[in-house]
Order: structure tokens, then sequence, then C-alpha cells
């Protein structure tokens, strides 16, 4: 049996769709080296062109093999493909392209009357030139060649061979995407790795579940090893059973199904047991301390009163708590870890509680529960997990984790712990997603701006895209805030080739058009998909009256030809608009079927007023849109969510849709051309259907409607606020510009005064020996010609004062010399300023750089050596006191944000060239480094709105410029990076933490 292998970076489209034609297996590769090889009769051929008569021999597609004289004429147009369409010569693409359009003036096909191998393997070339491909989007190509070549892409085994194809270059790419799984899990075995999922059955899943199931089915199947789903319920005042099953039917929508399922509930009488164990060793004692109390003495580190109980009288007061008497409830059991640890989750941590409401798998046999903090590592260890894999938030308590494992002798169980899936204005939280179900805010857990599983596919989530996109992020470490618009565009790759399209159009101000042509009402079958006939085709109405949108119309003029989508051009004859101008209350037009599509500005989606049939030719829709649930991107643990709310979450548009779209299903998904993707909520019931928006992924569409502080409206804000200063500055600075000078005539003052500059100047009489000459200075200022010694010439001779105006300008110039006098006594007495140095953040040279080595400084334990590469060839050798911090892994190969202008220091011996910035807590237990925006790359400009001048090329150690001004850098509310509150900031995007807020930097 024949079988062909392409190498994806070059497809040689020819001979794959015709193995595809011809149901040859086929197969592709990265790295092969040549183009498509062949194994086929028992020989193997390599290259385009010996691959092609190969393919000739076996095909049975069209009578090749049976009749020379067609065989001959697909050789003549296989040469064609060979000398003119495989190379690159402009002049020789050129004049074949129209060697073809012309053969196809006339034909449907290349050679007879119906697909050869002709067809399919100029096709090929074809689809392989770039130049052809460029002229096909500009519209370069005769229309004939562009028929023809439109309908042989169109065939299904075509389609089917170019979607293999996608989707091994999109599976690839993911795998490109996952190399942060490469943790390299400890111990890890072949066929003895177990890992469990553990959700409460408190609530619904959840997209941070997703990845939390996602990781540990991937570990498991990666190893050949094993996934326990296991339930943890083990509080029976918040679990249900309805949860559990919610919780497997979503497990279920996104592939998972765990090896076996089980509950923390069937262990009770085993973690009962270690209780017992871990009181008689003297490690646990039974706290009667009030709530509050017992909260103030763990966070000052004092020890509880009940501390040093005896284990006799731990014992029975254990006993008393598993009878729930009243005393018993009163109480709970505190292991003995540490009373004053700097890691407050060892502080004596509470593992078994009271609770006397009936359990959902036990009933009423227990009055005490053990805490997940206990009962987890017992149940890991009893039940053969071997990697726990839990999220970052868990990072404090993995040495009280570890001291159970020790302290009750149980298998070692090793952890791994990754970041949690954070999303901007985005609530995880079951106990805050509760009280919005509580205040009926939404409509439940499914509600489309839940992050629940249930309610992202009621919005259109594929589960696809979710399993990618969670895929994507990998076991990473990094606690980042994620943005919604990756997810969403990753959707929109799946939802895109095979989502029908059709047309809708906004209720408000609908226009009437009347075309004046003689139509009668008819339909048309067209396809749902015009790049996917496998998606179906629909009829479509077509009439002298349709609907248009408003603000379509609005943009059209009288005479102006445009073209209705799926039909034609036209040519507007007359709109006819209100007496307001605010609508238009309908629009002539004609038909003009034979013009260019491609020459209009304007393509606009209609629909029939008239159906063929004489039913309905339109189906009522509702656009429904939301916003997010809350008004901050991220909410603190101090936050309170009802002062966060958004005040509007859902948008209604009432919209007239095709007649088809009343047999779509509740959950198609579905495009309306020009609006977007779209879930449909509620299928049409005879009176009306809903419809939700998907997001595309769109950074301008996922910002929050209720945000009026980011994006574009910050940026308008602190442009207009600019523009207002400038304009306030040139005001205040016109008022002391000079100007064209007002003389004081009649006792009235012009704007301004400006005094003479050739001093005061007594008048003189104008007589001359020759005659008298008027002043061009006006009626009472005199010129007398010759000049006078000591005069300038041309020098404007002012008018001498009146009395009174002369006391006033000595009155004016005895305070003058007055302040004149003063100012020069004081100067005296002050020594002269010295010119003070402006400190500002543009003096700092900040840039991105990449860590391309690094290690132990030789000389220094605390101390690592790194590489860094600034860009443009600049690598630095740098010294970063980060050893106690953070692990070479976690800094090597990472782009980094980098001081570079400081003056070299060195630091034991080896010289520092520049200084990577971090984040750092108050007490600097904590630091890790800052992280710039996805697609960095070494040699990017830091930069701070508003100070854009340019750096010092070396700061000065002695002016402490850095010192001053690195006081006030900070990370803020949403981890990111400031300096005075403006950010940190790089062409592509802002500079954050990963974890640590309002910490500070350096």
């Amino acid at each position: 049996m024949a079988s062909a292998s392409f190498l994806v970076k070059n497809p040689a489209y020819g001979p794959l769709v015709v193995c595809y034609a011809n149901k040859i297996n086929t197969t592709f590769s990265k790295d092969q080296k040549d183009l498509v090889t062949l194994n086929a009769e028992g020989s193997e051929f390599k290259g385009i062109n010996h691959v092609t008569r190969a393919l000739c021999r076996i095909s049975n597609i069209d009578s090749y093999n049976t009749d020379p004289a067609k065989a001959s004429e697909i050789d003549y147009w296989l040469d064609i493909v060979q000398d003119c369409l495989l190379g690159k010569d402009f002049k020789v693409l050129m004049s074949t392209f129209d060697k073809l359009e012309n053969h196809l003036a006339l034909r449907s096909f290349i050679s007879g009357y119906h697909i050869t191998l002709a067809d399919l393997f100029i096709w090929g070339a074809l689809k392989s030139n770039a130049i052809f491909n460029k002229n096909l989007k500009n519209g370069e190509i005769g229309d004939n060649l562009t028929r023809w070549f439109n309908f042989v892409n169109s065939l299904s085994y075509v389609q089917e061979a170019i979607n293999a194809l996608t989707t091994y270059v999109e599976s690839t790419k993911v795998k490109k995407d996952q190399g942060s799984f490469d943790i390299g899990l400890k111990d890890a075995e072949m066929g003895k790795v177990c890992t469990r999922f553990p959700p409460e059955p408190s609530g619904y899943l959840h997209i941070g579940h997703a990845k939390a199931a996602l990781l540990n089915q991937y570990f498991a199947k990666t190893y050949n090893g094993k996934l326990i789903v296991r339930f943890d319920d083990t509080n029976p005042s918040k679990e249900k059973e309805e949860f559990e099953e919610s919780i497997k039917e979503d497990l279920k929508l996104i592939g998972i199904e765990g090896d076996v399922c089980t509950h923390t509930s069937d262990h009770f009488d085993t973690i009962y047991k270690y209780a017992l164990q871990i009181i008689k060793d003297g490690k646990a004692y039974v706290d009667d301390t009030d709530r509050d109390t017992m909260r103030q003495q763990r966070g000052e580190g004092i020890p509880s009163k009940c501390r040093d109980l005896s284990v006799e009288e731990n014992l029975r007061r254990f006993e008393e708590m598993k009878n729930g008497t009243e005393f018993g409830l009163k109480c709970c059991l505190r292991a003995k870890i540490s009373v004053d640890d700097k890691n407050k989750a060892l502080r004596d941590p509470v593992i078994y509680r009271c609770n006397l409401l009936p359990h959902h798998q036990t009933g009423d046999k227990w009055k005490m529960y053990p805490t997940y903090d206990f009962a987890c590592p017992i149940v890991d260890s009893v039940e053969g997990v071997t990697h726990a894999l839990r999220t970052i938030e868990y990072r404090d308590r993995n040495p009280q984790y570890e001291w159970f494992l020790k302290n009750l002798n149980l298998r070692w169980v090793h952890i791994w712990d990754y970041s949690r899936m954070n999303f901007v204005y985005t609530l995880l939280s079951k106990r805050k997603l509760q009280w919005f179900v509580d205040q009926k805010l939404v409509t439940g857990w499914d509600d489309p701006r839940f992050p629940t599983i249930r309610g992202i596919r009621r919005r259109g989530m594929t589960i696809e895209a979710l399993r990618n996109y969670i895929l994507m992020q990998g076991a990473s470490q990094k606690d980042l805030m994620l943005e919604w618009d990756k997810l969403w565009a990753i959707n929109k790759k799946v939802i895109d080739p095979v989502a029908p399209r059709y047309a809708a159009l906004e209720k408000e101000k609908l226009v009437e058009v009347n075309i004046l042509d003689d139509i009668a009402p008819s339909t048309k079958e067209i396809l749902r998909h015009k790049k996917n006939p496998d998606v179906g085709t629909k009829m479509v109405n077509y009439s002298n009256k349709i609907y248009m949108e408003f603000a379509d119309v609005s943009e059209l003029s009288d005479n102006e030809e445009f073209t209705l989508m799926d039909w034609g051009n036209a040519i507007v004859k007359k709109i006819n608009w209100s007496a307001d101008h605010s609508s238009v209350e309908s629009m002539d037009i004609v038909l003009h079927l034979e013009g260019d599509f491609k020459k209009t500005k304007k393509k606009v989606t209609w629909l029939s007023r008239i159906a063929a049939n004489g039913d309905k030719s339109v189906v009522d829709v509702n656009l429904l849109d939301y916003d997010y649930l809350i008004t901050k991107r991220k909410l603190e643990e101090d936050d309170e969510v009802k002062d966060f709310i958004t005040p509007v979450t859902e948008f209604k548009k009432l919209a007239v849709g095709d007649i088809n779209m009343a047999s779509l299903k509740k959950g198609d998904i579905i495009q309306i051309e020009r609006k977007g993707y779209y879930i449909v909520d509620k299928s049409y019931d005879g009176t009306s259907m809903d419809v939700i928006i998907i997001p595309d992924g769109k950074v301008g569409k996922m910002a929050s409607k209720a945000d009026t502080s980011s994006g574009k409206n910050e940026k308008k804000e602190k442009k207009d606020k600019k523009e207002k200063s400038s304009k306030k500055e040139k005001k205040e600075k016109g008022t002391t510009k000079a100007a064209p000078a007002a003389a004081n005539a009649n006792g009235v003052k012009g704007m301004y005064e400006v005094k003479p500059i050739y001093g005061e100047v007594p008048p003189i009489d104008t007589k001359t020996k020759m005659y008298e000459v008027k002043s061009i200075y006006g009626d009472n200022v005199k010129v007398d010609l010759p000049l006078t010694a000591g005069q300038r010439k041309n020098a404007p001779v002012q008018q001498a004062p009146a009395p009174a105006q002369a006391k006033d300008a000595a009155s004016a110039d005895d305070k003058k010399k007055a302040r004149k006098e003063k100012k020069e006594k004081k100067a005296k007495k002050e020594p002269p300023k010295a010119k003070v140095e402006e400190i500002t953040i543009s003096r700092l040279d900040i840039g991105i750089g990449k860590v391309l080595e690094i290690k132990r400084h030789p000389n220094a334990d605390s101390l690592y050596v790194e590489k860094i590469d600034l860009g443009n060839g600049d690598v630095r050798e740098v010294v970063s006191g980060l050893v106690n911090f953070l692990k070479e892994e976690d800094i090597n190969q990472k782009n980094v944000v980098v001081l570079k202008n400081l003056k070299p220091v060195a630091m034991r011996g080896i010289k520092s060239f520049a200084m990577v910035l971090c984040a750092s807590n108050a007490e600097h237990d904590k630091v890790e480094l800052l992280v710039p925006p996805e697609g960095s790359q070494p040699g990017d400009k830091v930069y701070f709105e508003g100070y854009e001048g340019e750096p010092d090329a070396q700061l000065n150690p002695k002016k402490k410029v850095f010192e001053a001004l690195q006081v006030d850098f900070t990370t803020n509310d949403d981890l990111v990076a400031t300096w005075k509150g403006i950010p940190f900031r790089t062409d592509k995007g802002v500079i954050k933490s990963s974890t640590m807020v309002k910490a500070t930097i350096k």
C-alpha cells in the first residue's frame, strides 16, 4: 500500500491533495530532508517532480493511465508546472498566470470536463507560490483563474488535506508551548507515578480547578501512571451531593476521568487512628481556647494554656470531642509544632474540629472532622499518591505537610506547587461567588459572567480551547494575573473554521430599503461558511424590499455604489431622511450586479423583508453582551466585594435575524457577519431567541466597560491634563511677552504698557533748517533733525508726562529704587545659592535583558554572577545578591529588568556592570524578579510616561541619583512596578511583579 510523507515547512500542496484524493496514507514531518517522499509499488520516490510522476501512475481520479491522449495532455500541463510555476522568475510567473487566465476563459477545468491531475498539480503549485497568493489577495489575478482556483480549493478532499496539515502544525505549536511541563518530577518512575485531583464538593468547578485537574492528568499519563479523583469532603457545613455530581459532569466535559474516584471520608477511621497516635506521642493537644483568643495568640506567638496538658487529659478531651459533648464542642485538636515559627502555618495548626451537621457520605457517625491540612498528607500516603501537585498558595503549608508525613511515619509524598490561574476582574473564591448567587446578581452557577466551567461554556468557550490554553500555561510557578484576551483568541481559532455565518440587523432605526428593479421574491442556496463547504448550506430570500442598518445607510450618499453581501453591487438613488435628520425613513436603490465588488468601499449586510414562500423572512433576536462582575482588576483579601460591584453587567440589543437562525439549537456557535461570534442561549420559541456574544480576544473589547480609568480613557485623561497644563503655562508666559505698545491716550490704558527703551526724553523742537517733519510716533512726539549730540538715529522720543503723571512716575521710580537697594543689601548678606541638580526618573537607563549564563560567585556564598544580554551586542557581567532568594533555574534564560548606567563596581573581586531590579517585601525575606511584558526582547527600553528625557551616560555615585529615585519604586495593587505611581513600561506593555503587591523595588 502506498504512503507519503510531507515536510510541513514548505508543503508540496499538489502531491498532497492528490494523495488525499486517492486516499493514500499521508504523514507530516518537521525535519525530513525532502519536501515529499512517496513509497509505492516497492519503490521510494523523493522530491516534487519524481513524486508527481509516480502519483500519476497510481492515481485513479482520471483516465491518465487508460487514455494515452489524455495522459499526453496532462503531461503538457505538468511540464508547465515544473518549468514555470515552481520557480521564482517574476516575468515567467506573470506570463504563466496570463496563459492560465486565457486558457480558462471558456473552460471550467484545465483539461476536459472534469477534475484531472492537471487541475490538482497546477492548483498545488499556485497555492505554494507567494507571488500568486499576494496578487490573489490584492485582486490582481484574472477573474477566470480566480474562479477556477477557488473552485478547486473548495473540493472536499482538498479541504481535508489543508485541515490535516493545519492541525499538525498547530499541534506541534502546542507541544512547543508545553515546554514548561519539563519540571523534572523528583523520583518519578515510568508506570509508578500517581497523582490526585482533590476538589471540595462545595461549589461548581471553575477555570482554576480545570488547570489543577489537567495538570494532574498530564503527569499521570506522561508517566503511564494513575490519576485519583478524590472528593475532599471534610466539612459537612459546605458540602452537597449535587456539587459532587456537577464536578463529575464538568470533569467529563473537559475530558478527565480518574482511574479511581475516592472520598476523604472513606478514610475517616484511619485518620482518627493517626490522631490518637499523634496525641499519645505528645505531639498534639486539645485546646478549649475561644477562637478570637486563639487567633490573637497565634499571631503574637503566645502559647496556649492547654499546650502542656498531659496525654491522658488530651485523650479524655478528644473523646468528648468525638462524642459531641457540650465541653467537646468548645474544643479543637491542635498539632504541637511551634508557637512562634516565622511561618505561621506551623504555629500549632488546628487538625480536628467539631461539627454536628450530618455528613452527606457518613451520616451522623462523626461529630468531629479532620481539617484538610491534616487529612491530606495521610490520605495521599495511604492511597499511594507519589506526587502531590498543589497551587502556590499552599507553599507556606508545605513544611506542615512534610511534618505530618515525618511524625506520623507515613510513606513519603513529593510536593510540586504551581501557579494559580488568576484572571483580571475575576473572582475564583467559592465564598465570593456564592455571595453573587445569594444576592441574585447572577442567574446561578452557570451564569455566563461566572468563571465556572459551566459559565464560560455558556459564554461560548470550547473545551478544546480551554484545554489548549491550560496546557500552554504548563506547570509554571510564576503566579501571574492573567488577561482573558489570549484564552478567547485561542477559542476564536477553534470556532472560526466551523461556525456557520448568518446575518442579523439591529432593530433601532432599522431602515426599509426599496430596490427599484423589478424583482420577484425568490430563494437561493448558498454556503453557510464560504471557506468550509462541510458546514452545509442555507436558503437566502431575495426580493425588492429589504432591511439595512441605520449605521450603514447613514454612511452612504446619493449615487454611491456599494455591495450587498452575498448578492452584488447596488447604487443609491435617494436617501429619505427624517425632518430632524436623526433617522432615515427609507432608501431607494437600483441593482448593479455587473459592478466590481472589489472597487466599492462599503460591503453591507441586509435581509429581505419578504419571504418567497409568503412566510416570515426574519426572526426576532436578542443580542446579549456582558461585562465583568467587579470593577477592580484584582481584589485584595480585605476588600469587600460589595464595594466593587459593576453597576450594569448585562446589555441587550434587539435585532432581526436571518430566518435560518430559527432552526438553531441551544449551544450552537455561529458568526453573525460583521458583528462577531455568538452562542445560542435560548433557541427560537416562535417569538424570539437569545444569543450571547463570544469574546474574540481583541484587547479593546476585553476592557471593562465600567472601568473609565484604564486603557484609552486613562491615556486620554493624561493627554487632556497635559494639554490643559501646557495651555495654562503658555497663557501665563504670554503675559510677560512683548507686544505692540498701546500708548496711554486720554487717560485710557492699553492691555499692557511697554517701557520706553531709550529712557525719558524731554520734548524737542521739530524745526529744522529745511522743513518741519511730522513725527512717525504720533502728534505729541517729535524728532529734531539733524540729531542732537548723544541721540541715536531713529530713536523714538516720548512726550513728557503731565504733572500728575510725572508724580506717579516719580513715585514708581522711587519704589523701584528702594526694592533694588533692598535686594542688593540682602545679596551682600547671603552667599549665592548653589545650582540644584534636577533628579528625575529619565536620568536612569533601565532596559530589558536576558540572562545567558549564571553561576555562584567563587568568593561569596550569597552572590550570583550572571552574563546578561542587553541587546545590540551589549553583553555584561552582573553580580546579584539573590542566592538566598532564587534558584539558578529561576533566573537562567529569563528576561530581567536591568539598570544599565550605574558606575561599575567590584563585588568581592568581580566587577558588576549593571544591576538586576527585583521586588522585595518589607522584611526582605522574599525577593522575586520583575517580569517584563510578553514578547520582550533584550534591548527594549523601559520608560515612564511624561518623563521621556535622555538618561545619564553614567550615574555619579556621589550624587545619589538612583538612591533618591528608588525610594519611590514600588508595586501597586495590580502588581505593576511603578515610580511615584507611574508604571514601568516598554513598548510591549507594563512591567509587573509575579505575586507581590506594595513591594519595594531595588
